[in-house]
């Protein structure tokens, strides 16, 4: 057999094994959950309590990291004005902590907004199933 006729079969038996993965479920309901259970349940409940403490670390980290950003500026710059190398490693150290602040309740921020959002939006999606099986459900009764 030749390497180009060898590699046509195994690309074709690589499209088909992968195309049966997409477009269907195991017999067994698949997943890894066993028993046909997704792996992933979340309750809003839970997206709204991590949410929540994800707001409550914003405004903590907001708060508690900001401290002594003043005095370590003010200690830079006084060291520079007085002519001590130190003050521009102190200047470094205040520039290198507000820069990774930003990115931590950037971060904290983004969490809990974003688990807000799918709260909300997992209401609205569950509002829509409701309402449109209610109309099948109607629907099929006057079908009868």
């Amino acid at each position: 057999m030749t390497f180009e006729r060898e590699w046509a079969e195994l690309r074709a038996t690589a499209a088909e094994r992968s195309a049966m993965r997409l477009n269907s479920i195991p017999a067994d309901g698949g997943g890894g959950g066993g028993g046909g259970e997704g792996d992933l349940v979340v309750h809003r409940d839970d997206l709204g309590a991590i949410g929540s403490d994800a707001y409550e670390l914003l405004g903590r980290v907001q708060k508690d990291g900001d401290i002594a950003r003043a005095s370590t500026f003010d200690a830079a710059t006084a060291l520079t004005n007085g002519n001590f190398a130190s003050g521009a490693a102190v200047l470094k150290v205040h520039d290198f902590w507000q820069t990774h602040l930003k990115t931590l309740t950037e971060s904290c921020a983004q969490i809990s907004n974003h688990l807000d959002y799918s709260k909300a939006q997992h209401a609205k999606d569950e509002a829509k199933v409701e309402g449109d099986l209610t109309r099948i459900s109607v629907l099929s009764e006057y079908m009868k």
